[in-house]
């Protein structure tokens, strides 16, 4: 069957009882239906559970299913007897109909209601939508309507709009077109909204207040004198921090097993910050005595964003680092072409190894225990998996086996208990990688060689001249939030495996004042997404009675 045959055919439970596990009760919910709610921000426990990261090695076309490890170790540690949570991002409809697909898990290992996760569900994504381009359009009222007296200079304005879909064309472009009423005309463009600044800060911020103060500090562009114009010169911040009135709460639902599962905020981990709301991890850390969050794509973006951002930010650690691998993935990056994963290959697994064990390297880095889970598909043998066990334990690592696709949480109990021995065994907290009264090349550099394993880092007349802003500004000391290739770890999207001697360019340097971060962007990344050839939306349908199909 199909993931979402599969997450039809599972009657869930009423909210209500889902909420009970947490000690929550009905009256402190905003219900959403039978199956959806909403968490006050004042909803908070007792206890300060353990925080269990999971990211990946270095993702691949053939997908390495994060979320299916996510989800499947939640319900095998409640499988085991420890009261465990999940704290999830929100998905984006871009990959949605783009060439991911949903990111409700999959298999027997999945959050629901499937449907209404993968598409609108609370409208959050909305909200963030709305919040982003009223400024957009507060800041093009102005340079018409000259009121204020900012002074705004239409060529160094630096918000863009944003929409929750993958469209290209929409990069860059020319608005204010058709006359003295149409506006003034301008250079613009649209970021996707898993990207944009205001997902960025709803995701760190602890609540309304601090919320509204970060939209305040946000910078939208320099007047004619190139002074700084921020969107609390625009009056902006109360109407924006309305519009997430609702957004800034995170939603609850639940696995197929039952496990509550907090779902908040959705940034993308190549070009965001790649995490979850800081208020529903932290929330599920006072609802559980354990918690299982995922970070986007391999621990070179989405995992070194969590630690180095999100966790210095929130002043909380995880205790131990799940790194998932896939027996396709080391094939791949041992050279093995797409078509041929599926083939038996122990070589090409064995070649593929060194990219694997520089993640692991990285848990390391942060000082945090590593612990190895192999996310097991259909086509792999048991030599396969052997081979990989068998390497994990001659550098001192474990390994084990995850069959939550097939299996649900009864898939990978043997994991469910060292991860949870190991949570119980590590008392201390992370090591950031760089410290923030370091200069801002000097941020990127340690990233880049430390985690990367890069030789050297240049940056680009643009970036050198985004630096000496960023100086002027006096924000150098905000931590950086690198925008590169998920699919390698140089900047070069076609170097697979463990690549060496390699540098990295700063292209360009976005400043996000308010979220309180910078975005070095290296190579070829956009901010903007694109359709593949063939767009997962394609295959995607509803019938009469309401019953959509295709979503995956």
């Amino acid at each position: 069957m199909s993931d979402i045959e599969i997450a039809n055919k599972v009657a869930p439970k009423h909210i209500d009882e889902i909420a009970e596990k947490l000690s929550v009760s009905s009256d402190n919910l905003e219900h959403y239906g039978k199956y959806k709610a909403k968490l006050p921000n004042s909803t908070k426990g007792s206890t300060e559970g353990k925080l269990i990261l999971v990211t990946a090695m270095t993702p691949t076309p053939a997908g390495e299913g994060k979320t299916t490890v996510s989800i499947g170790l939640a319900d095998a540690m409640n499988h085991i007897g420890k009261q465990t949570a999940l704290a999830l991002r929100e998905p984006s409809l871009g990959p949605v109909f783009g060439i991911k697909g949903g990111a409700t898990g999959g298999g027997y290992s999945q959050v629901i209601p499937m449907e209404d996760i993968n598409l609108h569900f609370t409208g959050d994504f909305s909200a963030i939508e709305r919040a982003n381009n009223l400024l957009a359009a507060l800041i093009d009222n102005n340079l018409q309507s000259k009121n204020r007296n900012l002074d705004l200079d239409p060529r160094a304005i630096r918000w863009k709009r944003v929409m929750d879909m993958n469209d290209r064309s929409l990069r860059s472009m020319v608005i204010g077109l058709g006359g003295k009423t149409m506006g003034v005309p301008r250079e613009a463009g649209f970021d996707i909204t898993a990207a944009s600044e205001i997902m960025a800060i709803l995701c760190l911020a602890e609540d309304l207040e601090d919320l509204k103060n970060r939209f305040s500090k946000i910078l939208v562009g320099l007047n004619r004198k190139g002074e700084p114009v921020y969107a609390g010169d625009l009056n902006a911040q109360g109407a924006m921090a309305s519009l997430l009135k609702d957004a800034i709460q995170p939603n609850l639902v639940q696995t197929l097993e039952g496990t509550p599962a907090l779902i908040h905020g959705g940034p993308f981990a190549n070009i965001a910050q790649g995490t979850n709301s800081l208020i529903a991890t932290k929330m599920a850390m006072s609802l559980s005595d354990y918690t299982v969050t995922e970070a986007g794509f391999g621990s070179d973006l989405g995992a070194e964003k969590f630690l180095d951002i999100k966790c210095r930010a929130g002043k909380i650690s995880p205790a131990v680092i799940v790194m998932v691998a896939t027996i396709r993935a080391l094939k791949y990056h041992g050279d093995v072409d797409l078509a041929d994963l599926q083939k038996e290959d122990v070589d090409a697994v064995k070649r593929g190894l060194p990219n694997l064990e520089r993640h692991i390297e990285n848990g390391k880095v942060y000082g945090v225990p590593t612990i190895v889970a192999i996310n097991r598909f259909v086509s792999d043998t048991d030599a396969e998996v052997q081979a990989v066990i068998d390497h994990c334990k001659s550098i001192g690592v474990e390994a084990y086996e995850a069959n939550y696709w097939r299996d649900g949480g009864k898939g990978g109990t043997g994991l469910a208990e060292a991860v949870a021995n190991q949570a119980q065994s590590f008392s201390g907290s992370f090591t950031p990688v760089y410290d923030l009264d370091q200069s801002v090349e000097e941020k990127v550099t340690a990233v880049a060689k430390k985690i990367y394993g890069a030789s050297e880092v240049s940056f680009a007349g643009k970036a050198k001249a985004d630096l000496r802003l960023i100086e002027r500004l006096g924000l150098s000391d905000l931590p950086i939030c690198i925008a590169k290739t998920q699919s390698s770890l140089s900047d070069d999207p076609k170097r697979r495996g463990r690549p060496e001697g390699f540098g990295i360019e700063v292209r360009e340097i976005e400043i996000a004042a308010g979220a309180g971060f910078l975005i070095p962007i290296t190579g070829k990344m956009m901010r903007m997404p694109g359709l593949p050839a063939t767009p997962a939306a394609e295959n995607i349908d509803i019938d009469k009675d309401g019953k959509i199909s295709g979503l995956f």
